[in-house]
């Protein structure tokens, strides 16, 4: 899968932001003291490579991963900034979450975070449900074949 690029500037960024305006979760970025937490989190939910992502975007100052609570609980996270500058990702929402535009909350978010840092466009590094970007923010393939970034990645044997 070709990566995907949004711009920052476009109107569907303000659109996604109203439409997600009313969800009951609270998004923050990761303080420092729940790193581990949340670092044991994407693991327990999705890769080693994820959780590695995180922890690079956790320890950025500031730091470049955001997560969605609710009541306490860790529903999702986003990052950026994590394996290259101007990437957003990893990003992920627990399964029993999932349907409820956390999703769509935290790349709201996390785009937004970028824009008011001065980014005007972001890539979406090997996305994963590109017809996800391409509906919520207009984002387009890239051009150019392969896994981009991650083409040669050192990846753990499978089980």
């Amino acid at each position: 899968m070709a990566d995907l690029v949004v711009s920052l500037y476009a109107p569907a960024l303000d659109a996604l932001g109203r439409k997600v305006a009313a969800t009951d979760i609270t998004i923050r970025p990761v303080l420092a003291p729940e790193q581990r937490l949340v670092v044991d989190w994407v693991r327990d939910n999705f890769s080693d490579n994820w959780a590695s992502e995180a922890l690079v975007a956790i320890t950025r100052q500031p730091a470049s991963c955001l997560i969605a609570i609710r009541e306490g609980q860790i529903m999702g996270f986003a990052c950026y900034d994590a394996i290259a500058r101007g990437f957003f990702g990893p990003t992920g929402v627990a399964v029993d979450a999932r349907g409820q535009g956390i999703g769509a909350a935290l790349l709201h978010s996390t785009l937004q975070t970028m824009k008011n840092m001065g980014y005007a466009y972001a890539i979406v590094g090997d996305p994963g449900p590109t017809q996800f970007y391409v509906d919520a923010i207009g984002a387009i393939e890239i051009p150019l074949p392969g896994k981009g970034i991650y083409a040669d990645m050192l990846r753990a044997p499978a089980p």
